[in-house]
């Protein structure tokens, strides 16, 4: 059994750059926990320049649907389904497109497009700058279909149900609720049609089930050191995380 193991897992430990991959994992698994968001703003960046671009995704895709379980039951109780319904059903329609250039993009342009899609966010939402009009149904809607076209071709599906619901009015612990559940859906869904296109690959799976033990660490810790009062703590902690990430990755460096 245990030489069946190693045996399977040869392939991961022999990958380049493991090491990078399981402390960025456990940073972006903290953000996670204490924000509701984060986590492929963190991590891609660095998986981007270890692994393939559709390799990256996958292992994002399976540690980020196994690592938040935890906190699904607080994030059912503060949530607001319907939003989350929404949000999962123009995923749905989103996703396919963005897997379709995945499959199909350079990996440079990959670097590129992941370090500028999260230094984009930070900058916006550093600014101040929020949506300010109501969150009607088809706008929810809209907002899940271009997070399920970035979380495809990316890996970076929350950038723009962040933006949506940072200027709303709902209460931190539902907005932070709603972005969790959202994120874990789209992790599903991408997931499913990877599997129905017949993209998946034993390697990079064992290696996203390898990276969700310090994920899941990394996010029950987060969500335990989670205190509503301290919000702004939080998101200046999260947006200087994502940015050095986002800097430190882009190809000029190498």
């Amino acid at each position: 059994m245990i030489e069946a193991l190693s045996a399977l897992f040869a392939p991961v430990f022999a990958t380049q750059g493991l090491t990078t991959l399981v402390l960025a994992v456990f940073a972006a698994g903290l953000v996670r926990g204490f924000t509701g968001f984060g986590t492929s703003m963190v991590y891609m960046p660095f998986a981007s320049t270890v692994l393939s671009p559709v390799w990256a995704l996958i292992t994002v895709l399976i540690f980020d649907m196994l690592g938040p379980l935890p906190n699904v039951p607080r994030a059912l109780r503060d949530g607001a389904p319907r939003d989350v319904a929404r949000l999962g059903a123009g995923a749905l329609i989103g996703l396919p497109l963005g897997l379709f250039l995945l499959y199909r993009i350079d990996p440079v342009i990959f670097r590129w497009l992941v370090s500028l899609s999260a230094l984009v966010l930070v900058a916006l939402l550093m600014s101040g700058w929020r949506y300010s009009g109501e969150l009607a149904r088809w706008k929810v809607f809209a907002t899940g279909t271009l997070g399920g076209l970035l979380g495809g071709v990316s890996g970076l599906a929350g950038p723009p149900v962040i933006m949506l619901y940072m200027a709303s009015r709902r209460s931190v612990q539902t907005i932070r609720a709603n972005i969790l559940l959202y994120l874990l859906l789209t992790d599903v869904l991408a997931l499913g049609i990877m599997l129905v296109s017949d993209r998946l690959t034993l390697t990079p799976l064992l290696i996203g089930l390898l990276l969700a033990l310090p994920y899941t660490l990394a996010n029950i810790i987060g969500g335990l050191l989670f205190r509503p009062d301290r919000e702004r703590i939080y998101r200046v902690f999260a947006y200087a995380l994502i940015a050095v990430s986002a800097i430190m990755n882009l190809p000029l460096f190498g």
